[in-house]
């Protein structure tokens, strides 16, 4: 009991490491975030730092040199990065929880990619896009897959496909493992918001994928990976749609933040044009700073409730699907807040912010972006949850 005593001190105390270390970068990543955005890419520089920082290892195996640590240290340096630049943060979050998701797949995958350096990262395109033919041992491999997020930085990616039925049923959803060696990177990524995420395509012709490097969609929800057998912390009892889509809705938190706090700084000086009246003094800018704290304050509390449910339920083995639907909507549904409080700080901002480079303008075009991903879509889990609730099954298997 001692021993554990101490190596939950010891987690926590590296924990507030890591967090105070993200905290600490927020002016880097706001000095870097302008050329980021023009070259389409985060920073090498901001890798390197984070590499160094330890912030990839967070969620990644112990066996492998990784921390293993709650789920909620990974989430909040997320979205502190995030108040410096939503880009790096976003392709933080993106990368790291690869390292979680490595330790499901078959226990020599984990092999092939961290063998020889715990610190080689992977990036990912779950859009089913593949196709495959069987041969002995694995998959042929070929397709295009767009949005694969910090891509440039990685040496392996992680591919979305849908291997067809042997008996002519529903095909089997599943995730490809591959190296660098085996698939291109198409520079695709000219968009809005998120500019610096380099979500580029990749393209794979005719690889070889052995079986150790596929895992199947629903092995991983139903809690029944390979990979359990090597990697038995509770940490990776959490079905996987619960902890990716926390990856792509929590960045915007941070983001919101930032964007709120420019906002009140900016209007503590700032006068109408023709009136001069002082816009602090504004009952509907007050209302909205108002309305967009309270929206944080919310989404924050959330969060942290929802995180620290998913810890205790993986530590416990309790996963009723009618929890699962409802964490599924929680999380799915944070980004369209965050879109609602941001859009009501650029509508009162002014002229000068859609000039670019302003704070609330890239906040108000990152937050939006961020919404287009499919696993911030709330629609279908909510339409799944309300089903549910009159008795319906669950038909959402992502959750």
């Amino acid at each position: 009991m001692k021993a554990d005593r101490i190596a939950k001190q010891g987690d926590h105390d590296l924990a507030a490491r890591l967090l105070n270390n993200a905290r600490a970068m927020i002016p880097d990543l706001r000095a870097r975030e302008a050329s980021a955005n023009a070259a389409r890419q985060v920073p090498a520089e901001t890798i390197a730092q984070f590499t160094e920082a330890g912030f990839f290892k967070v969620l990644q195996p112990r066996r492998f040199g990784g921390y293993e640590l709650d789920p909620a240290v990974y989430c909040n340096i997320a979205r502190t990065l995030a108040e410096g630049c939503m880009s790096s943060a976003w392709v933080y979050g993106v990368v790291a929880v690869h390292n979680w998701q490595l330790a499901l797949f078959p226990p020599q995958a984990s092999e092939d990619v961290w063998g020889n350096n715990g610190d080689v990262r992977i990036s990912s395109s779950y859009m089913p896009c593949g196709k495959v033919v069987r041969v002995e041992g694995g998959y042929r491999l070929s397709g295009r897959w767009a949005f694969s997020s910090g891509s440039a930085h990685c040496d392996w990616v992680i591919l979305g496909v849908h291997v067809p039925s042997d008996s002519g049923g529903a095909p089997d959803p599943c995730n490809f493992l591959v190296p660098r060696s085996d698939y291109r990177i198409i520079d695709t990524w000219d968009v809005m918001g998120l500019r610096a995420t380099g979500s580029n395509d990749i393209v794979v012709e005719d690889a070889f994928v052995p079986d150790h490097r596929i895992i199947r969609e629903m092995s991983m929800f139903d809690l029944d990976c390979q990979g359990h057998v090597v990697h038995d912390a509770s940490l990776y009892r959490i079905p996987f749609a619960q902890l990716f889509n926390r990856t792509v809705s929590t960045t915007s938190l941070g983001c919101l933040k930032r964007a709120l706090d420019s906002f009140v700084e900016g209007m503590r000086t700032k006068r109408a044009t023709y009136t001069g009246l002082k816009l602090a003094n504004d009952s509907a800018i007050q209302e909205a700073v108002g309305d967009v704290a309270l929206t944080l304050d919310d989404l924050e509390l959330r969060l942290k409730r929802d995180l620290a449910e998913l810890s205790d339920r993986a530590a416990r083995g309790d996963w009723s699907e009618s929890r699962r639907a409802a964490l599924g909507l929680s999380t799915t549904s944070m980004v369209s807040r965050c879109v609602t409080a941001v859009d009501q700080l650029m509508q009162f901002s002014g002229g000068k912010a859609i000039y670019r480079g302003n704070v609330i303008q890239r906040a108000f075009l990152d937050i939006h972006c961020a919404r287009a991903h499919v696993a911030n879509n709330p629609y279908p889990y909510a339409r799944n949850f309300g089903a549910m609730a009159f008795g319906a099954p669950n038909d959402c298997y992502d959750i």
